[in-house]
């Protein structure tokens, strides 16, 4: 398993057995559920093995230059190339990460609630006390980091400086595993398009970009004086940040550097929200803008709620 075609094909069950006897010997597992490789560096990196495609990826179609993948059983860039950046990341690393391999995360994060169960359970090891950041690479797009209901403000200009910008989304794995855990945490963009739908595609340069930046972080999370991320949670406070402002009233959401939204009826801010892991904002007010609000319904109906 060393190329990202070696990581779409399989399906979950049997990528789940191949991880397994990768890290042999290194690894906590619970069957099924999740497989905890242990590290050394202060870092955990997360992704999730399941797609949400019918299908085991058979053909693959590629550009002329192999940069775009796409696939007619759909490509399954989601989470496939976070799994395959978490093996990069991990084999390049001087001093290793830790890392989480997650199952069913499509279908409501199971895997990472058991992940979480474990930990209240203290059946994990304590080492994991001693993290200092959390990192999923689950999120479509080339630079997008999003930190959901995680607020520590010091935590995204880190993540930010290291050329990601600040994004929004409904539900990821580290939504629940963070808060666990107390470690701040943030999920980064790894290069794939219109996910849950069979013209997901793939751009490897992007992939590759954003494992060239997490192993310089866990590089960074290594050294002694490295400072450690705690979770700070958003509850009524807005969400302050440089770039986009976030309250819980959709409504009142905007990225000052791209599109200003017009107001968001209530009966639409949920699945607005949801809408915002798979589409940008400016495609959301373009949608709006044409078609009208109904068109988010739709949009959800169509493409995002079959799968959740």
């Amino acid at each position: 398993m060393n190329t990202l075609e070696d990581f779409l094909r399989p399906t979950q069950k049997k990528l789940f057995k191949k991880l397994c006897k990768k890290f042999k010997g290194n690894i906590l597992i619970s069957k099924g559920n999740f497989i905890l490789v242990r590290g050394a560096a202060p870092v955990l990196l997360v992704a999730h093995l399941d797609t949400v495609h019918e299908q085991p990826v058979h053909d693959i179609c590629k550009s002329n230059d192999g940069n775009i993948l796409m696939s007619p059983q759909g490509i399954g860039g989601d989470d496939r190339c976070g799994v395959f950046a978490l093996v990069k990341i991990y084999q390049s690393a001087k001093i290793k990460p830790w890392l989480l391999f997650t199952c069913e995360e499509e279908v409501g994060g199971i895997g990472a609630k058991y992940f979480c169960l474990a930990h209240k359970q203290k059946q994990l090891p304590k080492n994991l006390d001693t993290l200092k950041l959390i990192i999923e690479i689950d999120r479509r797009g080339s630079n997008d980091a999003v930190f959901y209901q995680c607020a520590n403000l010091d935590f995204e200009a880190y993540i930010t400086g290291k050329g990601f910008k600040t994004a929004q989304g409904s539900f990821s794995d580290i939504s629940l595993i963070a808060p666990e855990l107390g470690i701040a945490a943030v999920n980064l963009s790894s290069g794939y398009y219109n996910a849950h739908s069979l013209h997901e595609y793939i751009i490897r340069a992007e992939l590759e970009s954003t494992i060239e930046k997490v192993g310089e972080m866990v590089a960074d999370a290594a050294k002694p004086d490295f400072l450690k991320f705690v979770y700070v949670e958003n509850f009524t406070k807005p969400y302050h940040s440089k770039k986009i402002h976030y309250y819980e009233d959709l409504s009142t959401f905007y990225n000052e550097q791209d599109i200003l939204p017009q107001k968001i009826p209530s009966e639409f801010q949920d699945i607005y929200e949801a809408l915002l892991d798979f589409y940008s904002l400016k495609e959301l007010e373009t949608f709006r803008a044409e078609y009208g609000d109904q068109i988010l319904w739709q949009i959800y109906s169509d493409e995002i709620a079959p799968y959740y």
